[in-house]
């Protein structure tokens, strides 16, 4: 199962295939669901659980298109160019 090397719960197959928006308005629902209060206790610690899980991947998702990101500059002659975005 992927995960990340800092995160201690493995990530099930099914959310690693999730795109950062399936994964967030899953995490959304169950929320929702938790917040209801209309889960038994063994219900809602599975919940939490792939809540947890659903938050890795989210995460794990934006550093990896936070580490992606650049922003298209001019250079001095005139020629387009690209350069990370924390860079200037």
């Amino acid at each position: 199962m992927p995960n990340s090397p800092d995160d201690a719960t493995p990530i099930p197959s099914d959310i690693a295939d999730m795109s950062f928006e399936d994964a967030l308005n899953a995490l959304e629902d169950i929320v929702k669901n938790l917040e209801s209060g209309q889960v038994s206790l063994e219900e809602s610690i599975a919940t939490y659980t792939r809540g947890t899980q659903l938050r890795q991947h989210c995460d794990n998702k934006l550093k990896n298109a936070s580490a992606r990101i650049e922003k298209i500059t001019k250079t001095q002659n005139g020629a387009l160019g690209t350069v990370d975005l924390d860079a200037g």
